[in-house]
């Protein structure tokens, strides 16, 4: 019985990612499907099934989470876990990892990214297309980079932060990092030159605070 890898989510992003995964793909012995809530129709060729079914699979299941909310990204995995599928990295092949990085399960790497030297990753990250994680820094879990972003050395991201296109993070230090709060948003196009705080969402150039979202 073939190995099943679901990719939880059908909608544009995870349409990227199933090419992707197709390239790692032994089909001798792996079979690629999308995991919606309630299944659909067959998405570009590959069958889509709900929650259930593939949960209720007998044989080895694999999965990654191509959603982009890091709380829903959170309870997939936790309930995937639990019922005994295992997460699954994919990778493309233009993307490079660099010397002594630690990447958490479940990670998405785009195609032309790279996570430079000594970088700590945690689970579920997603780096979309042309974006970089440089030296020394640290990410947290369920962290999600859009496309372009350049993050430079010593930054520290704490869990759920979402980094819009195109934003640039300035390098940090090793006694002074950059830190990007948990759950914090920065926006397209930002240039991030301070901390930010938890919850908050910063955009422009230089970066400013617009908004603290609740926590609970």
């Amino acid at each position: 019985m073939k190995t099943l890898i679901g990719i939880f989510g059908a909608s544009g992003f995870a349409r990227e990612v199933m090419p992707l995964l197709r390239a790692q793909l032994d089909p001798a012995t792996e079979r690629a499907v999308f995991v919606d809530l309630e299944g659909s129709a067959p998405i570009n060729g590959y069958e889509v099934l709900d929650e259930a079914s593939f949960h209720a699979f007998e044989g080895l299941r694999r999965f990654v989470v191509a959603i982009a909310d890091a709380e829903l990204r959170r309870c997939i995995t936790t309930k995937a876990e639990a019922a005994g599928a295992k997460p699954f990295q994919i990778r493309s092949g233009s993307a490079e990892v660099l010397d002594n990085a630690e990447i958490g399960p479940g990670a998405i790497l785009c195609g032309h990214t790279t996570v430079t030297s000594n970088v700590r990753i945690g689970v579920g990250f997603h780096l979309n297309i042309y974006s970089y994680v440089a030296h020394d820094s640290v990410i947290g879990d369920y962290v999600t980079f859009a496309p372009h972003v350049a993050c430079n050395g010593n930054v520290v991201i704490e869990d759920g932060a979402y980094i819009g296109t195109g934003a640039v993070l300035r390098q940090g230090s090793p006694s002074e990092p950059l830190i990007i709060g948990a759950g914090a948003i920065v926006g397209m196009g930002a240039v991030v030159l301070k901390n930010v705080l938890p919850g908050a969402t910063v955009v422009g150039i230089p970066a400013q605070s617009v908004s603290k979202r609740s926590k609970g």
